[in-house]
């Protein structure tokens, strides 16, 4: 019987089947290529994975329409390729078993949830209903031939509802089932914020509906085609309120310092839309146009300042300056050019007797003497080398920023200290160390210290080497300079407000 089944299957033609992929081009290009099995089809390259997947299923498509339908008289496609309707589960090959299909030959399509390739397959009914993810596009006419010998049993009065068996041939006009679609996971709907689950029961129930609000409010704004960060940073002030609130309820610490990190998330951004817009953060000063434009580049100045601060070699705010501008010209490998002129725009008292101590200590490194390096013109610089800022063997410093980063840093510093009025009142090496920290610890506005508050006498004399009561002579050299307006020096705390004209060279405290 086998044989004769066997016999019945090859009279009749194979099924069709073609697939169209969807492969990437290269890993670190977006381009991507669109190919299909059937060999007159040329290959497609589209810039985008979305624009790729449109012109597969375009492509599927246009085969469909221009196909003829699905034949009567052919045999499942997906027999050829193994599927396990054809070939049980025995570990081994096994002979077909073509009285396994049954019902008329359709065409299907399927295909897989990555949406990585697509394929359309002539097969029967019973074989497109049995795979998971087909879609029936076409049946054909009338049901194809019987692959077996066996004899159809004699018609019995059981009506519609007999049984049919796949080894009988169908009686005329039956109807066949209508494939099954593949099985849907129903999986209950879980609100997420941040990457965290919404308990369903957790209460109040306004905080709830709150955090999953956010949480939509956030999928759709990374739907966006433009940012808003006016929004995006409403939005983290709504997250840093829910999350606080959610780590009350729950006394749970994460959730805290999530909230936190929304915190600094949406002042940070609230402060870069600022700058984009021309805006401050009072809202009623001139637009500004900074020359570091980014928060952390802000946050690099401090860093080098204090570094500064903690490890130059020698006393006094003439040495603080000269190490400082050093440090800024080498700080990413340690090495660096140096022109004479570099040093004699400092207001330095004596930069050769400076240049010698640094060397002696064995701070910096010279391959040269100090004449040579004095000597030194920008078309001829001089190498320098400062062993302390030169990388560790696993290629770590003491600072953090990159290679593009240094030069806008140091760019900075060269301009506070040579500002045109601080030249040509010849300021002190002291009035311009000053200068450079005030310029690092305004608030949007330019006012000093955190909030406009101040800055702590014990915070400004570390950076600046003199004792409190001598702070007042630079002070007023920089009113004089237009540097400083309304400035007050208590005991604590010195306040008052960098001038508009110096406002570009502000590094706000974020």
């Amino acid at each position: 019987m086998t044989q004769a089944a066997a016999g019945g299957l090859d009279e009749r033609v194979p099924g069709r089947w073609w697939t169209v992929r969807l492969d990437a081009v290269a890993r670190d290009s977006a381009v991507v290529r669109v190919s299909c099995s059937r060999p007159a089809c040329a290959e497609q390259r589209l810039p985008s994975a979305a624009a790729g997947r449109a012109a597969a299923v375009a492509h599927l498509k246009a085969h469909l329409r221009a196909a003829p339908g699905p034949r009567a008289e052919a045999y499942c496609a997906c027999r050829a390729e193994g599927c396990r309707t054809h070939l049980p589960d025995t570990g081994r090959p096994a002979r077909a078993e073509p009285w396994r299909c049954g019902g008329p030959v359709v065409l299907a399509v399927l295909t897989d949830r990555e949406g990585r390739w697509w394929q359309a397959m002539e097969c029967c009914a019973r074989c497109a209903a049995a795979t998971p993810g087909a879609r029936t596009v076409a049946t054909s006419r009338a049901p194809g031939p019987q692959t077996t010998a066996r004899p159809a049993p004699a018609a019995t009065g059981t009506g519609a509802g007999a049984p049919l068996f796949s080894d009988h041939r169908a009686a005329a006009g039956t109807e066949v089932p209508a494939p099954r679609s593949a099985p849907a996971r129903r999986r209950p709907p879980q609100a997420k914020i941040a990457q965290r689950v919404v308990p369903h029961d957790l209460r109040p129930v306004a905080l709830r509906d709150e955090l999953v609000e956010l949480g939509d409010l956030f999928r759709a704004y990374q739907q966006r085609e433009q940012p808003d960060l006016a929004l995006l940073a409403d939005l983290q002030e709504r997250k840093a309120r829910a999350f606080a609130t959610w780590a009350d309820v729950t006394c749970d610490g994460s959730l805290r310092w999530e909230a936190r990190r929304a915190e600094q998330a949406a002042a940070a951004t609230r402060l870069q839309h600022q700058q984009r817009t021309g805006g401050i953060a009072a809202g009623d000063g001139p637009a500004v146009t900074r020359l570091l434009t980014v928060p952390t580049q802000w946050e690099h100045v401090r860093s080098v300042l204090a570094h500064v601060a903690a490890h130059t070699p020698l006393p006094g705010p003439e040495a603080r300056l000269l190490v400082l501008m050093l440090t800024l010209r080498t700080a990413h490998t340690g090495t660096g050019n140096l022109v004479g002129q570099d040093l004699t725009a400092l207001g330095l008292t004596d930069p050769e007797d400076l240049i010698e101590k640094l060397t002696g200590c064995g701070w910096l490194t010279l391959p040269g003497t100090v004449d040579d390096l004095l000597a030194s013109r920008p078309e001829n610089p001089t190498p320098i080398t400062v062993p302390s800022l030169v990388p560790h063997e696993d290629g770590t410093g003491p600072f953090t920023f990159g290679r593009k980063t240094r030069p806008k840093l140091s760019g900075w510093a060269q301009r506070v200290v040579s500002d045109k009025k601080l030249r040509k009142a010849r300021a002190t090496a002291c009035t311009r160390l000053l200068a450079l920290t005030l310029a690092a610890g305004t608030d949007a506005s330019g006012r000093l210290g955190p909030g406009g508050r101040g800055i702590a006498l014990d915070a400004l004399t570390a950076r600046v080497p003199v004792d409190s009561g001598e702070l007042r002579h630079p002070i007023d050299r920089l009113t004089a300079a237009d540097w400083l307006t309304d400035a007050a020096l208590t005991d604590t705390h010195l306040t008052g407000q960098l001038t508009e004209r110096v406002l570009p060279l502000t590094c706000p405290l974020v």
